[in-house]
């Protein structure tokens, strides 16, 4: 790891952490960026990148606070959570006097990171504007990325119709801040409007929780990033000569649907396959994150990756010891076959309902 004068450590409430955990703020050539490290630093890293507003609390909580996920990626990785300048919890307004980094700064600020912690080769896990980012960072840096996990990733340059909402959104923030109106917006951009409305036309708890930590972020700072992303750059070619192994999910109720169905079809169909949730939004990690952990669990079992070993406990006589183990019964036969199990990952288009 790098010398404690390239970074602070900060000291967390360990109640409201409850993986555990510390986090840094490491010195990068592009300014202070948070990473907040959970696990056991021998281990292989995981890196994940939220997106436009979120940090990992707010957008990798739901998927890896699952029982059945802690014990297969908490097992395997030490999770190295960075957030987007200035997206950290309780973060500083950011200077008007520090430049804006572009999509491409933020890729090398990734490969920094790795530097500091002195991490040669990981495993990469972002939600959309997250996604973008570290798929430009697996086209910079290939011999850096060992597999990406991506969820409702965006891969080309925005419309003309993104272009100007996304627009009328950093407007909104410069005037308005976080107000109704642009917490709506990001809403609609996370979540189905199944689970928006609710049932019974009361907001869940999903919801009103990602409405309290919206209030949370300095709108000046979610202007930067959003900028970013809104002036970014088309990877089709870089993915298509991309080789590490991929993994998206999205949900058919997302706005980036179509987005991650062609980022699919342009990669390499031998490496990459495609997870499409039914009845849910952009942020799978949250709405329904049960659906990840089966196609998470065949794609590390190609990097030789596996669940916590089953729990043994002794029977009531105490001489015949019962294993716990999760049961497969529900699998298609197929889907343990060596390819699905990431040696040589199928191009498939898998629906699951939740």
């Amino acid at each position: 790891m790098g010398e404690s004068s390239d970074s602070v450590s900060i000291d967390i409430d360990m109640n409201m952490i409850p993986l555990g955990g510390k986090e840094y703020l490491v010195k990068t050539s592009k300014g202070l960026i948070s990473v907040f490290v959970s696990g056991d630093q021998e281990k292989p890293a995981l890196v994940t990148y939220p997106d436009i507003a979120l940090n990992y609390m707010s957008c990798f909580q739901g998927l890896l606070f699952c029982p059945d996920a802690a014990s297969l990626l908490l097992h395997n990785f030490c999770v190295y959570h960075i957030d987007a300048p200035g997206h950290e919890l309780g973060a500083d307004l950011i200077s008007s006097d520090v430049p804006l980094l572009s999509v491409d700064e933020l890729a090398d600020q990734v490969a920094e990171v790795l530097d500091f912690f002195g991490l040669k080769e990981v495993m990469c896990l972002g939600v959309t504007a997250g996604a973008y980012i570290l798929s430009l960072f697996a086209i910079k840096y290939r011999q850096r990325v060992l597999g990406l996990i991506l969820v409702s990733p965006l891969c080309r340059a925005p419309t003309w119709a993104e272009w100007i909402y996304n627009k009328v959104l950093l407007n909104l923030l410069y005037f308005y801040g976080m107000c109704g109106l642009m917490k709506e917006c990001l809403l609609q951009r996370y979540f189905s409007k199944e689970l928006r409305c609710g049932m019974s036309g009361a907001e869940s708890d999903i919801i009103q929780d990602c409405r309290r930590l919206l209030d949370e972020r300095q709108s000046l700072n979610v202007m930067r990033f959003l900028q970013a992303i809104n002036e970014r750059h088309d990877l089709t070619d870089g993915l298509r000569k991309l080789k590490c192994k991929t993994l998206i999910f999205v949900g058919d109720c997302s706005p980036f649907n179509a987005e991650s169905i062609y980022m699919s079809a342009v990669m390499d169909k031998n490496v990459s396959a495609l997870v499409e949730v039914q009845s849910c939004g952009s942020l799978v990690t949250e709405e329904h994150p049960s659906a990840m952990l089966i196609p998470i669990e065949f794609f590390l079992m190609g990097f030789g990756f596996s669940r916590q070993p089953p729990l043994v406990s002794s029977s009531s006589h105490g001489s015949h010891p019962i294993t716990k183990r999760p049961s497969h019964s529900c699998i298609a036969p197929e889907l343990l076959s060596v390819e699905s199990l990431g040696i040589k990952l199928k191009p498939i288009k898998t629906r699951i309902k939740v």
